[in-house]
């Protein structure tokens, strides 16, 4: 890691990586206390919650695909399917193209969770936004893009 920061033209100073990585950690503390208060909030434990959210992407799924996506084990996916399913908020439906195959979907209730939470999540994303003015909204979009790019990309040369 060391080698590709030398090969830069721009050197990265000792005060810019600190404070990036303070930012950083700050940020995902945030966003760890947002997580914890919304699980509580909707009364689902963190892992239900996240595969929950898998659905508002996809109709159905399945428990290797939630599995692949959560990077959990099946067993792990198995558990945390069940208390949706105990729940009311997801249903199993076999496969009509591979009946060994069961695909996973919202029921109803599921949807109106789904609904409320993506209720939620607009009301604080908008109060967070609506704290800039609106040319610094531009740019933090802007340089949250180049972020994100920069992370990816450097996640792609670890691997």
């Amino acid at each position: 890691m060391n080698n590709m920061r030398a090969n830069k033209k721009d050197e990265v100073s000792g005060y810019q990586l600190d404070k990036f990585q303070d930012l950083i950690a700050r940020l995902f503390q945030c966003c760890q206390e947002r997580m914890q208060y919304q699980c509580e909030r909707f009364q689902l434990p963190d892992a239900e919650f996240r595969c929950l959210g898998m659905f508002g992407e996809e109709r159905y799924l399945t428990a290797k695909s939630i599995a692949h996506r959560m990077n959990v084990v099946k067993s792990r996916v198995s558990k945390i399917i069940d208390g949706l399913l105990k729940k009311g908020l997801i249903q199993r439906i076999k496969d009509p193209e591979d009946s060994r195959v069961h695909l996973l979907s919202l029921t109803p209730q599921g949807q109106k969770k789904m609904n409320e939470i993506n209720e939620f999540l607009d009301e604080v994303y908008g109060e967070v936004l609506s704290r800039m003015a609106t040319d610094q909204r531009r740019a933090m979009l802007t340089n949250l893009d180049i972020l994100k790019a920069s992370m990816e990309a450097v996640k792609e040369m670890m691997v």
